[in-house]
């Protein structure tokens, strides 16, 4: 989904966080999922269910509150105090930046405006100050902020304006196909995002190096 880009050019560059710049371990949830007997991979199932996830999404919750709502809706499958613990698991599961691509994103902002789009809780800002992305984009546009969350058009509107260039001279590169289907809709140019390769292949030659 990203042919064209070369002949079409952008402006500036929209890009998501999770999943593209930020990653999660996800090892010592899947420990303890284990250990109560449960598959892999079911937590996350539980709490990233739109009726859990996009309250806290949408900034409504905080993350203590989103993790016992977790802990309530496994309170059938496991006991109680290990319900608990999942939760918490995923609530607080440790995260990482990706250096190659964080990289990129300082070289991109060296030519045009970057904005962060994400779906995201009211603790982001905390987050990237941690991982000592702080100062990465020109604007952050956070679901938990603006009280609007991906795919919504009117979150897409507003990265647009944080950037200050109309909407069909983005480029906006997510994981989620539906999010950049969504992109794709309002005239952007949309990147899914795999791969630091894909990322690569979008900019111009001369900013990569």
């Amino acid at each position: 989904m990203a042919s064209g880009i070369a002949r079409k050019g952008f402006d500036a560059v929209l890009c998501d966080l999770d999943n593209v710049i930020r990653f999660y371990d996800l090892a010592a949830l899947a420990a303890l999922e284990r250990a109560v007997g449960l598959a892999e991979g079911t937590t996350a199932e539980v709490g990233y269910a739109p009726e859990l996830d996009l309250p806290l999404l949408l900034g409504r919750i905080t993350t203590e509150e989103w993790a016992e709502s977790i802990a309530s809706a496994l309170a059938d499958r496991v006991p109680p105090d290990r319900a608990r613990e999942l939760a918490r698991a995923l609530a607080h599961a440790p995260f990482r930046a990706d250096d190659e691509v964080v990289g990129l994103l300082r070289r991109v902002r060296e030519h045009v405006p970057l904005v962060l789009v994400t779906n995201a809780t009211l603790e982001l800002e905390r987050d990237l100050e941690s991982m000592g992305l702080a100062d990465l984009a020109d604007d952050v546009v956070s679901s938990a902020r603006v009280g609007v969350a991906k795919p919504d058009r009117v979150i897409y509107e507003i990265a647009a304006e944080r950037a200050g260039v109309a909407v069909d001279r983005c480029l906006f590169v997510d994981d989620q196909l539906k999010n950049v289907e969504a992109a794709v809709s309002l005239g952007m140019t949309g990147v899914r995002y795999r791969g630091p390769a894909d990322l690569h292949r979008a900019l111009p030659q001369g900013w990569r190096a």
